[in-house]
């Protein structure tokens, strides 16, 4: 099928937006203008240039309008003055609302679902973030499908696939419904290779990268793994999940992990279609949730991130709350404010490296009770043995007698039986390969 055109590509100049949001309720207003805030990063991000914002209050929804008939005629009129491309709404808008808009604005209209799509769009990389952003793109937009899509249906004709009587529009939707299908079996299909690839690592303590988008949490995996991933100061600057292997000093090797960010009304399609990439996070044995504490709705940050992660099924894990980018405050009291009601919080500016050595102590501390100290005598001619215990934790002596070598590991308590085995095979070589002769033995 081809591909749908991404929403902000232009051939010159960015395209002119206008930013709308909806007041429910007195007392609104500021939160509304915090939100527009983060529409207008989002839409930067898309590459597009806002001109203009508006705001309506009402005490509910417009069903037909979102902001009602009369907000949306004068609207129209600044539409037409000010040259405006588009119109993105904070808010999510029905198929019906989408399509009343565009009449009376006479340009393409958009919400703030439509715009995140876009954004995951252009961000996506690997094979597995292109399929996921496609299946969710056509899942938006299927109910949304007017008589412009006739084109899907140039991919998926011919004999048997039309009904008697059948219109475009249905032909368009059986289109959709067909790529849906084709990407789905994608998607299991690579949840499947996750599925192996994470057999492969379950000697190994996995910690999850949490937090709203822009928090830092490739900033910190950059810190503790030197990965290299790209980082800026713009919403969705990671898309596709880094997995990294660290050391954490003196006897613990993890799995850190950082997926997408999360955000404000995160689309319900975009949820459920990187299930296989939420798989990090849903099977981390502990969750470093960042908070970017600079932000002035941190605290409502931490609440959308916290159900999002009940919705996948991550939630009630153990998490240590890092609050980020604390050189960015003007008023460093608020630090003692929060340590009051989250004691097992951490204060760090991942970007300056400050306090990291008080992160990796708090984490250390919670890998701590899943270790234990082991004691193993072996042989000098078992020197692929001892390799092999380096690989399942960290060796903190070594001491050499007449003939064989002691060691003591300090490892995760999960690795026990895969030293048992290790232990139990060669054994089983040596006693196979029988006694070794002391070379005056023949004397």
């Amino acid at each position: 099928m081809a591909q749908r055109e991404r929403m902000f590509e232009v051939d010159h100049e960015p395209e002119r937006v206008l930013l709308i949001g909806l007041t429910l309720g007195p007392g609104e207003a500021r939160r509304t203008a915090d939100h527009l805030d983060e529409l207008e990063q989002l839409a930067d991000s898309a590459g597009a240039r806002v001109v203009g914002r508006v705001t309506q209050q009402r005490r509910r929804a417009d069903p037909a309008f979102l902001i009602g008939r009369g907000k949306a005629e004068q609207i129209a009129e600044t539409v037409r003055q000010m040259e405006i491309h588009s119109v993105i709404f904070d808010d999510d808008l029905s198929p019906v609302q989408t399509r009343n808009l565009e009449r009376i604005f006479a340009c393409k209209v958009l919400d703030r679902s439509a715009l995140i799509l876009d954004i995951f769009a252009s961000r996506a990389r690997t094979r597995e973030a292109k399929t996921q952003v496609e299946l969710a793109q056509l899942q938006y937009l299927l109910p949304r499908l007017t008589r412009q899509w006739t084109h899907l249906s140039k991919q998926y004709g011919g004999i048997g696939t039309k009904g008697p009587g059948e219109t475009q529009i249905e032909t368009d939707r059986r289109a959709i419904r067909s790529r849906i299908s084709t990407l789905s079996d994608k998607l299991r299909e690579i949840a499947r290779e996750r599925s192996e690839q994470r057999k492969g690592r379950e000697q190994y303590r996995r910690v999850g990268l949490v937090g709203y988008t822009n928090a830092g949490k490739s900033t910190l995996l950059n810190w503790f793994t030197g990965a290299g991933v790209a980082v800026e100061d713009r919403l969705f600057a990671t898309l596709d999940a880094t997995v990294r292997l660290v050391s954490i000093p003196p006897a613990h090797r993890i799995l850190l992990s950082d997926t997408v960010g999360f955000i404000r009304k995160l689309p319900h399609h975009l949820v459920a279609s990187f299930q296989s990439t939420l798989d990090e996070v849903r099977e981390a044995d502990l969750l470093l949730h960042v908070v970017d504490v600079s932000h002035r709705l941190f605290e409502e940050q931490i609440q959308v991130v916290d159900e999002t992660l009940d919705d996948i099924g991550a939630g009630g894990k153990p998490t240590i709350t890092v609050f980020n980018k604390i050189d960015r405050l003007e008023d460093r009291s608020i630090l003692n404010r929060l340590l009051a009601t989250h004691p097992d919080a951490v204060c760090i500016a991942a970007a300056r490296s400050i306090n990291m050595t008080g992160l990796v102590d708090h984490l250390r501390l919670l890998l701590e009770p899943g270790t234990s100290e082991e004691v193993v005598t072996l042989a000098y001619r078992d020197y692929p043995v001892i390799a092999q215990l380096h690989e399942l934790g960290t060796v903190l002596e070594k001491r050499y007698g007449k003939g064989n070598v002691t060691v003591r590991i300090r490892m995760d308590t999960r690795n026990a039986g895969r030293l048992q085995q290790l232990l139990a095979r060669q054994a089983d070589t040596n006693g196979a390969r029988g006694p070794k002769r002391r070379p005056d033995a023949a004397r």
